[in-house]
């Protein structure tokens, strides 16, 4: 009896002090576990779903361990683990956080890596906690299996028999085009692939336009209501910029007539003044040092002092000696007399021929007697005849102008003046007059003959520059 009792206190006492003593088997050290070396460090990981992970499962930084999970714990509806690693992971303080796992049936772990884009500068640290938006895990296969049996059972699996018939039936004998058309999909994609930043930039500054459009939207709106007002008044003179642009049409063949017919004396003008400009850029700085003395003379600059250091070497006493030979008329202290005969001074009543051998006729008379009087004349030049002697040109002259002219074949007694003349030459011409408001057949009519003439009257016009002959 002694002895059954010394065994159950034993028993009893045993009990006692194993219900007063804490025991968990995930404390056990486990053989071949991660090595988190001396000085490890605790951080906190919070995860929305935790799956099956328990204590002692590996922690992993690309796929190489350096940590142990410690404790999974439930604080309200977040699962936190807390994880011991080695204090050289070297791991940003807003590193990610995912469960994985090891492969298709393996076991789960944590793994860890720095986020994308904008690692911190900050170092994963003692006591840290990765919050529940930077973790994750990964699909589990019962769900990846689940969702497959919802779409093999009755999710349409069965139509892609039917798809895949018909795809068999269109594309039959046209497997080459429907090649070629992948290919040139293909090549498509590429490009907008490698022209993306020039298609976003496009995007951007197509936003930019409409937003500068809907600052002035007012400005576009009343511009957009006077736009018909404006419209209409272009109609209304349709006819009037019609007859503009015909008439620049014909400007611009006239002009190119013009040019064309007078390009050789155009160069040669430009040639006459190349040893002009040429001796000129020889003479360069000396030309410009030269031009002060123009307005200073007779007394430069260089003889009275340029400038006060020049002055300064000037003495009282100094002289400037100056000649000037002049030859006064005391009886007449006007304006000289011309040193030629100009066509206003001409005698009266001198017969032509004598005219021709006057002396002291200035060279421009001269020479526009002489051009009247040559074979065939010149309208020009007798156009530029005193009245007197326009009936002694048209008498002396077999000028076929003089027959058209409104002289009565006397223009010195009817008053015939210079214009009247001119006005005689150029009216029995093919010109054209002022164009009347005329409409339909007679407009045509009257463009057709201001074509056929244009040319001529400009060219005609354009002889005393080129030095062209001109028929009459």
């Amino acid at each position: 009896m002694t002895r059954r009792l010394r065994a159950g206190a034993a028993i009893l006492a045993g009990s006692l002090l194993l219900t007063g003593c804490e025991f968990d088997v995930y404390q056990l050290p486990l053989p071949g576990g991660a090595d988190v070396g001396d000085d490890p460090i605790t951080v906190t990981v919070e995860f929305e779903d935790v799956l099956d992970l328990v204590p002692k499962s590996s922690v992993k930084v690309a796929d190489v361990t350096v940590g142990q999970v410690t404790d999974v714990e439930l604080k309200g509806y977040t699962a936190e683990v807390t994880l011991e690693l080695r204090n050289d992971t070297d791991l940003p303080d807003n590193a990610i956080a995912t469960i994985r796992q090891t492969s298709l049936l393996g076991e789960k772990f944590v793994s860890l890596e720095a986020p994308p884009g904008n690692p911190s500068d900050e170092e994963l640290d003692e006591g840290d906690t990765i919050p529940l938006e930077a973790t994750g895990r990964n699909p589990e296969v019962e769900e990846v299996l689940g969702a497959l049996s919802l779409l093999l059972n009755g999710g349409g699996v069965a139509q892609l028999k039917t798809i895949a018939t018909e795809l068999n039936l269109a594309l039959e004998g046209r497997e080459d085009s429907a090649r070629s058309v992948l290919t040139q999909i293909d090549s498509l994609m590429s490009q907008l692939d490698d022209r993306k930043a020039d298609i976003v930039n496009a995007i951007e500054s197509l936003n930019r336009l409409a937003l500068g459009a809907r600052e002035h939207q007012d400005s576009i709106d009343l511009a957009l209501e006077e736009l018909p007002s404006a419209l209409d008044s272009i109609s209304r003179q349709r006819r009037d910029l019609v007859r503009m642009l015909q008439g620049l049409n014909r400007l611009g063949t006239v002009g190119v007539r013009v040019i064309q017919q007078t390009e050789a004396s155009t160069l040669s003008v430009l040639q006459e003044l190349n040893p002009i400009l040429s001796q000129l850029n020889k003479a360069g700085q000396s030309f410009v040092d030269a031009l002060h003395i123009f307005y200073s003379f007779p007394f430069s600059d260089d003889v009275i002092g340029r400038d006060p250091a020049v002055a300064k070497s000037l003495h009282f006493g100094d002289y400037v000696n100056l000649s000037v030979e002049m030859d006064l008329n005391l009886a007449n202290l006007g304006l000289p007399d011309v040193l030629c005969i100009p066509f206003h001074q001409l005698p009266d009543d001198t017969p032509l021929s004598d005219l021709v051998d006057l002396p002291n006729l200035c060279h421009g008379v001269q020479r526009a007697l002489q051009r009247c009087l040559r074979t065939p004349p010149d309208p020009q030049a007798c156009a530029r005849l005193p009245d007197y002697l326009l009936d002694e040109v048209c008498d002396a002259v077999n000028l076929p102008l003089c027959d058209a002219l409104p002289l009565g074949g006397n223009a010195a007694s009817q008053g015939t003046t210079i214009e009247d003349l001119l006005d005689g030459v150029v009216g029995n011409l093919p010109l054209p007059r002022g164009a009347p408001d005329l409409t339909g057949v007679d407009r045509e009519r009257w463009d057709k003959r201001y074509d056929d003439t244009d040319a001529d009257l400009a060219f005609f016009l354009a002889a005393p520059v080129t030095g062209e002959e001109v028929a009459p």
